[in-house]
């Protein structure tokens, strides 16, 4: 898996990818639920760079998920992840934003409520298994 820079736009933007892929299916809605957060231009990503990096998301998690069946985000590479921002009002502003795409669909998948979860507990300093 890739790193960025602690609180980095692209470290911050990885999160958000994650959130719209992590129930395995990048919804029409939550793009636009995306575009209608401003959290990209509040983090100084343009769609073109997200675009490139759900791709690099996208294509780290296949090469962790080598021989197989399932693409899974291992719960240390989802910590080393969620690491990488530690402001805490940025922290916040990504939760709010990951909580909008999650219901975008109108469907809250165990996949998404889980990295909520584990999310909002790493990020206030309480312990929480990755994978539950």
């Amino acid at each position: 898996m890739r790193t960025y820079p602690t609180d980095s736009p692209r470290a911050a933007a990885r999160i958000l990818a994650l959130a719209m892929i992590v129930d395995g299916d990048l919804a029409p809605a939550e793009l636009r639920t995306l575009a209608r957060t401003g959290v990209l231009a509040q983090i100084d990503i343009d769609f073109d760079t997200f675009q490139e990096l759900m791709g690099e998301l996208c294509e780290d998690m296949l090469i962790d998920a080598a021989g197989r069946r399932d693409v899974e985000l291992e719960p240390e590479a989802l910590d080393l992840m969620l690491a990488e921002v530690r402001d805490a009002a940025l922290r916040r502003r990504l939760l709010a934003a990951m909580s909008r795409i999650a219901d975008a669909d109108g469907k809250l998948a165990d996949a998404e409520a889980t990295l909520l979860a584990h999310a909002a507990a790493a990020w206030s300093g309480d312990r929480l298994p990755a994978a539950a």
